[in-house]
């Protein structure tokens, strides 16, 4: 006879999966900082590009150093600025003109220019397959986070990259080996701006080339029978309005890039999880199900996704504009979505007859119960 769950469901495993998207990211800061205050201290962290360099910040410190950690990191790979208000209708003059410096000059302790443009260096050295240099990356990394604790496996940290001999995904995970800050930067080396990063024999770039958000990772590592509790948090809306300038075409084509993958993934999650449920229900010994008696029910996943959506002057540059008025926009934003959908719980109003639910906060800002998926994220106001 088959085994059945307690109905008193056990304490959830709380994730963090945290998307790729450049200076978005700084939106990861304010979706952790609600979490944290709310008390929902993740147990496993997954990230990808960006997502994975905040993911092994905060996997790589204890929880009460975690937010300032990640804090002193944006500081550090961003440049001071004026305290000059910078009225909405001139932020994207503004915020043009940040992205232009990043472009030319790098970003601090993050990553600069070659001297030499690519296309004139020496072919087969690290200066003519990238426009950068993410060399000053590994002292900040090793500086901010503690891959001894890593290693230690207090919290689990699983980090998608790309293998660029075969164009597989991998994911490093350190409970199946040790991490390293060249694990985190492979997985944010975006070509052709950053060089393949090197881990053993192998080299990687951005996990982004294939799939920009970890929840696989997760989900192909967990028992059969653990409860999740996983909070996705999305920089790109797969969403969105048509497209009116070119500005706007150049914006809309990224945001489909990168977010397209992740609505399909997680959707066939769900689908998946559920048929499973589903097959439980069949009466035993059903021709239709021949192996009914030894089908395990299974863990309860619910997946809390929020998406950052772009404020009013953003360009298309967004991902590459590090200024710090604009990190402390998105960090606002993440904050607010997060401390939202906390608020409102919508996995505690889940579909009792699901084993895995996706929570989506909708455009009217309400929240589905996890039996259907709507749309994903509501629009923000002007900054």
């Amino acid at each position: 006879m088959a085994t059945t769950r307690s109905s008193k469901s056990k304490k959830p495993k709380v994730c963090l999966v945290l998307q790729g998207g450049g200076a978005l990211g700084a939106y990861h800061i304010g979706a952790y900082q609600a979490m944290k205050e709310a008390g929902f201290e993740p147990d496993w962290f997954a990230g990808i590009s960006i997502g994975a360099l905040n993911s092994a910040i905060l996997a790589g410190n204890e929880p009460e150093n975690r937010l300032s950690q990640l804090e002193t990191f944006w500081n550090r790979i961003s440049r001071p600025s004026s305290d000059v208000v910078i009225p909405s209708e001139t932020a994207e003059s503004y915020n043009t003109i940040s992205a232009s410096q990043a472009l030319l000059f790098g970003q601090p302790n993050f990553f600069t220019p070659r001297p030499v443009n690519p296309f004139f260096a020496f072919p087969g050295t690290e200066g003519a397959i990238s426009f950068y240099s993410t060399a000053p990356l590994f002292s900040t990394m090793n500086d901010l986070c503690d891959f001894e604790r890593i290693n230690t496996k207090k919290n689990r940290l699983i980090l998608g990259a790309t293998r660029v001999t075969d164009g597989e995904l991998i994911f490093f995970d350190n409970y199946k080996l040790p991490l390293g800050a060249e694990h985190p930067i492979a997985s944010g080396s975006l070509p052709p701006g950053f060089p393949a990063t090197r881990v053993g024999d192998e080299f990687y770039w951005d996990g982004g080339c294939v799939s920009n958000t970890p929840l696989d990772g997760i989900l192909d590592v967990a028992d059969e029978n653990d409860d999740l509790l996983i909070f996705m948090v999305d920089l790109w809306n797969a969403h969105g309005d048509l497209p009116k300038t070119m500005n706007e075409v150049m914006w809309r084509q990224k945001e489909i890039q990168y977010a397209s993958r992740s609505s399909h993934n997680i959707s066939a999650i769900v689908d998946r999880h559920n048929l499973h449920n589903l097959q439980k229900k069949l009466e035993v010994g059903s021709e239709a199900v021949p192996n009914a008696t030894n089908l395990k029910e299974g863990g309860k996943i619910d997946i809390v996704h929020i998406t950052y959506d772009a404020v009013q002057g953003h360009i298309p540059l967004s991902d590459t504009e590090f200024s710090r008025r604009s990190i402390e926009i998105r960090r606002n934003c993440g904050y607010e979505d997060m401390t939202k959908a906390i608020e409102s719980s919508p996995w505690t109003k889940r579909a009792s007859t699901l084993n895995a639910c996706v929570h989506r906060k909708d455009r009217t800002n309400g929240w589905d119960c996890g039996d259907k998926v709507t749309k994903i994220t509501a629009k923000k106001k002007a900054s």
